[in-house]
């Protein structure tokens, strides 16, 4: 399986969104009644996105939430796998009537 390069929830936001639609993270933290911290925090990674940030962006930009909280689930679940690989390697799969 090839690896794929893990893009966290901000580079999209930052490049398919904000960048393309000329929107500031100012404008998009009044729009949406965040905190302009709290985008920021987004923006540099050092903050996941929540199911009300996902609520807020989907009506937002016209997306659903399900889209940003599956980017932020993908993200996730990369950094598990990669940061546990030996110890998720390590564990036999059940099997019935063994």
């Amino acid at each position: 399986m090839k690896n794929l390069t893990n893009r966290h929830p901000r580079e999209i936001l930052e490049q398919e969104f904000l960048k393309p639609l000329s929107v500031t993270p100012y404008r998009l933290a009044k729009s949406v009644n965040i905190q302009q911290t709290a985008i920021s925090m987004v923006i540099k990674g050092k903050r996941s996105i929540t199911t009300d940030t996902a609520m807020r962006f989907s009506y937002y930009f016209g997306t659903t939430p399900e889209f940003w909280l599956n980017l932020q689930r993908e993200h996730d679940l990369r950094i598990t796998k990669r940061s546990n690989k030996a110890l998720f390697d390590s564990i036999v799969p059940f099997a019935i009537g063994a």
